[in-house]
């Protein structure tokens, strides 16, 4: 007698999913149950992933609407993780109805059978896991001595990166900037190492580590103010320019999430349009040991993000892996 004997198997046409019950994760319970240390530590894992073949992560495709904004899906799968699934949303007219400018959504799918498992709120992961990774550059890149930063804007990402700083590096102060002082002002105050100031090429001229987040589309600084080995990161994205000066990023040495950051947008970063993928390095390869990091205490180091599906299939099983562990979250019927 076959097994199929032994065991009749409903045709397909009788089978119906019936009512599953899905976890579910709000902003604040997300942000409740995401440990910083550990996403730094695997986002680190995740870079080796990537460069190794061990993540699924194909390219984003993007929907316009016109005249308000646009919509990004992102999806990721590592074997041992949940499937992952991000939308976000980006329409900066937002932040003029007090909503952020930024909005996401993530899904978890169990890979053995492709059931929701977990649906998440995608908003504040977008923010953590971009700084999370500049600030994960800046570990693996920058100097071990490294005591002044500059963050140059205060929003989303200037408050993450703010946050995020001080686990990498024994900082002795943080200079904030941004195009409006009195933002920068409310931003300072959230640390005792941050103080606000308007003299930007002064904050770079000093630091050993600068973080441009702003959300620009021009450059915020000049490469002139970089000093011998500091180390600098961009996280902004406003193509068909941006934040991080061109020459900086064609005259020292440039590192990248994967080496699609140097397609056409929104793939890849305007900045880094014209130039050859072969200049850049993959953190991944770093993290790997496949290529050098850091190659001397006066080498200036640049890290230019794009923000990839790995980062948030990180963070997204992170947070649900402490909920489920903790019994966090609610329950909804699907």
């Amino acid at each position: 007698m076959s097994a199929a004997e032994k065991h009749p198997v409903k045709a397909a046409f009788e089978i119906k999913k019936g009512t599953r019950h899905v976890m579910t994760l709000s902003e604040t319970e997300v942000e409740k149950h995401l440990d910083l240390q550990e996403l730094l530590d695997g986002l680190e894992e995740g870079f080796r992933g990537l460069e190794s073949g061990e993540i699924q992560s194909p390219p984003r495709p993007k929907l316009s609407v016109n005249g308000k904004g646009f919509s990004l899906a992102m999806l990721a799968w590592r074997p041992g993780m949940q499937i992952t699934v991000k939308i976000v949303n980006v329409f900066d007219g937002n932040l003029d109805i007090d909503l952020p400018n930024h909005l996401a959504l993530i899904n978890l799918f169990d890979p053995n059978t492709g059931a929701t498992s977990c649906v998440m709120d995608g908003t504040y992961i977008t923010g953590i896991r971009t700084a999370a990774a500049a600030v994960l550059a800046a570990r693996m890149l920058s100097r071990k001595g490294s005591r002044i930063a500059t963050v140059i804007g205060a929003g989303v990402q200037g408050r993450e990166h703010l946050r995020l700083l001080p686990l990498i590096r024994d900082l002795e102060h943080v200079n904030v900037c941004s195009i409006r002082f009195d933002d920068a002002q409310k931003l300072a105050a959230r640390s005792k190492i941050a103080r606000a100031t308007t003299d930007v090429e002064a904050a770079v001229r000093e630091s050993d580590i600068v973080c441009l987040a702003a959300h620009s589309p021009t450059p915020t600084i000049k490469p002139e103010w970089i000093k011998p080995g500091a180390h600098v990161s961009s996280v902004g994205y406003c193509p068909p320019n941006g934040e991080l000066p061109r020459d900086l990023a064609r005259e020292h040495r440039l590192f990248v999430e994967t080496l699609d950051a140097f397609q056409p947008t929104p793939v890849g970063c305007g900045e880094l349009s014209g130039l050859d993928a072969s200049t850049g390095t993959t953190l991944g390869a770093v993290a790997l040991g496949r290529k050098p990091g850091r190659l001397s205490d006066v080498e200036i180091t640049v890290y230019k993000a794009m923000g990839v599906a790995m980062e948030d299939m990180v963070a997204a099983n992170l947070t649900y892996q402490r909920a489920k562990r903790a019994g966090g979250g609610d329950v909804m019927a699907w």
